[in-house]
């Protein structure tokens, strides 16, 4: 990848919250709804606070250890060098690769049903293997234009999301939207915000860019928890918006288009189109972050000889192999497996790595 001007702190923000609020946020809903019940925003708070916990960890270390690899820099300061930390650095590359296929499936599936196109098996690799194009390429401009373009998409982004709040506050019942601290509803929001912390681990890419970002020091712990609580507030306000549109059970049942069928109250139709458009600017935020992250890994790992070493050998118009390895690879896991067996590995993977490891870094 060419390198140029260092990220500012608002450009590696935009990455961070463009990897946290992805895809998921559109599909959570239904299945949050199930479990929390009206203390759907409640549970949000509760997984945010487990994140500011983990992400103390990181922007303590990312502001002292500066290193594109970024949590396996801190494995290998804290554990030193070794089978177990190879290991563990092998499995976060491979959480990114899992990520980018995630990423695609997803875009695929919003995009081919919105432009009216059958969904076959030859459709969905077209536009698979056109969206990882994409955002390789930009990948090859280098850092800086990876941020810009973060920063354009996530403020599209967020501006969809922000027509669906406030539209969806003119409208809100806020008896629906009451909580119920109640035995069997605490329960469930205990449970609720364990699956929901997962949807905040995005603030961890910005620790694989702290070489490429200015005044690393102060801005990679500082981009962490700005990250958290802007996007913290953003789930609360969706959340609060769905449920005291729409019922409970119609939140269950409409599952992935739960905020679509939210906004038909205050949007109507052009909901549905709103939010589709959202969707698409969401995943495509998250996987240019993904490539960007897990490229910086793969290149970092073959400098510390962890992976082969022509993954940092400079090769096609002086670009990192590794980009194009990693890019290369998400492909196939997305043309390879369907939908359900990729979200477990990703899940398994993030979990393993994210939660347990650190731990162990902390009790060092």
């Amino acid at each position: 990848m060419k390198q140029n001007k260092k990220l500012s702190l608002l450009e590696v923000v935009s990455m961070a919250v463009g990897t946290m609020i992805g895809a998921s946020i559109f599909s959570i809903f239904g299945l949050g709804a199930k479990i929390a019940g009206t203390d759907l925003p409640e549970a949000f708070i509760l997984s945010g606070i487990y994140a500011l916990v983990v992400a103390y960890s990181y922007a303590i270390l990312g502001g002292k250890i500066i290193s594109n690899a970024g949590p396996i820099a801190f494995i290998m300061k804290g554990l030193g060098d070794s089978i177990v930390t190879g290991a563990l650095s092998i499995l976060m590359w491979l959480t990114y690769v899992i990520s980018i296929s995630l990423f695609v499936k997803g875009f695929a599936g919003y995009l081919l049903p919105f432009i009216h196109i059958e969904s076959t098996t030859f459709t969905i690799a077209v536009v698979e293997g056109s969206v990882i194009a994409f955002f390789t390429a930009l990948n090859f401009f280098g850092s800086k234009a990876v941020g810009k373009v973060e920063f354009y998409i996530v403020l599209t982004k967020l501006s969809i999301l922000l027509v669906f709040i406030i539209g969806g506050f003119m409208t809100i019942n806020w008896e629906m939207a009451k909580p119920n601290f109640d035995v069997a509803h605490t329960s469930g929001l205990l449970n609720a915000s364990i699956i929901f912390f997962l949807t905040y681990m995005g603030f961890g890419l910005i620790t694989n860019a702290s070489e490429n970002v200015n005044n690393p020091r102060k801005n990679i712990p500082l981009a962490i928890y700005i990250s958290i609580f802007f996007v913290m507030i953003f789930y609360i306000l969706i959340s609060l918006v769905t449920i005291g549109n729409l019922s409970l059970p119609d939140i269950i049942v409409a599952k992935e288009n739960a905020l679509a069928i939210a906004a038909k109250p205050f949007l109507g139709n052009f909901g549905f189109i709103l939010i589709t458009i959202g969707a698409l600017f969401s995943i495509s935020s998250a996987l240019n972050a993904t490539i960007f992250g897990g490229a910086n890994i793969a290149y970092s790992l073959a400098k510390e000889g962890e992976l082969p070493a022509y993954f940092e050998r400079k090769v096609w118009f002086k670009s990192i192999e590794g980009l194009y390895i990693t890019a290369g690879l998400g492909l196939v896991f997305a043309l390879v497996f369907d939908l359900s067996a990729i979200a477990s590995i990703q899940w398994f993977g993030k979990f393993q790595y994210k939660y347990l490891n650190i731990s162990k870094i902390n009790k060092k």
